[in-house]
């Protein structure tokens, strides 16, 4: 098992990008798959799971989320018309172990007393009716990144909390002083605000047909629910709250209720990576 160094840290500058049809395709677990379809938009589901769909010219294409619990061999596509196959490749994500100190709050965060799993019991119905959202808006799909920092975790990593196996790693940390502005990367409805045991503050904006983000350990929440945002329209600020080791935001992205690597939505990622990491 591949094990990632973090001691040197990506700079990560938001951006604004070139308007682009798609997010980039994927075909692994946490990735995306993007699946040409006849003329006419159908009904479509993966694993019992409804999912996006985007015109191109006279045709249709799903834009599928895979989760990071997919195994990688044939995968099923259900239209009413019938099934659509596809092949997912296998991905070997590295690890990451973080130490936490031996605080009493920290203690709690990696084995929770009979109280805090109460509470996360409740979070987690919480969470899983917000990303059961679903509306009919065609979504834009390419993003910009909602904060101003560095990359400190990637998407996927196999972590482990005081040599505790945990949880792989579901979004995006992008490292950064408590406070910076974090934005809506597109046009969203806000479906969900709130505080979290281990998600701290926490928003959840819907962009449309089943793709979702969001926004963990702010420091402030400065939205509502229902609110109609546009791309780059401030919510928060970054934080420490919940479960973490320093100020940083925590972005998840969600597609047909599956974590994929958020960095997929954005145009000319790890070339804007690359470049950054050279200055």
């Amino acid at each position: 098992m591949k094990t990632l160094k973090f001691s040197v840290l990506f700079s990560i500058i938001a951006f604004s990008v070139n308007a682009h049809a798609f997010p980039k395709q994927q075909r692994v677990p946490g990735g995306i798959a993007i699946i040409p379809l006849s003329s006419e938009s159908p009904l479509i589901h993966y694993q019992q799971q409804r999912v996006l769909s985007v015109q191109q010219g006279s045709r249709w294409l799903a834009i599928i989320g895979i989760p990071l619990s997919a195994k990688p061999g044939e995968q099923q596509l259900m239209l009413q018309s019938g099934p659509i196959n596809f092949q997912l490749q296998a991905k070997d994500y590295p690890a990451q172990y973080i130490t936490l100190k031996k605080t009493p709050k920290n203690k709690r965060m990696i084995n929770p007393n009979p109280l805090d799993m109460e509470r996360i019991s409740r979070e987690k119905k919480t969470l899983s009716s917000a990303l059961a959202t679903w509306s009919e808006k065609t979504p834009t799909v390419d993003f910009i990144l909602p904060t101003q920092g560095r990359l400190s975790s990637p998407f996927g990593l196999k972590r482990y909390f005081n040599k505790q196996a945990r949880k792989p790693h579901s979004g995006l940390d992008i490292a950064a002083p408590t406070g910076t502005d974090v934005v809506a990367p597109a046009d969203a409805t806000v479906i969900d605000v709130g505080n979290y045991f281990f998600n701290g503050n926490t928003i959840l904006l819907d962009h449309g047909q089943g793709l979702i983000s969001g926004y963990f350990h702010l420091s402030k929440t400065q939205v509502k629910i229902g609110d109609k945002l546009q791309q780059g329209e401030k919510i928060g600020e970054v934080g420490a709250t919940g479960r973490v080791t320093g100020p940083h935001l925590h972005w998840n992205v969600y597609l047909n209720r599956s974590k994929v690597d958020p960095s997929l939505f954005i145009s000319d990622y790890m070339q804007h990576i690359q470049a950054t990491n050279k200055e």
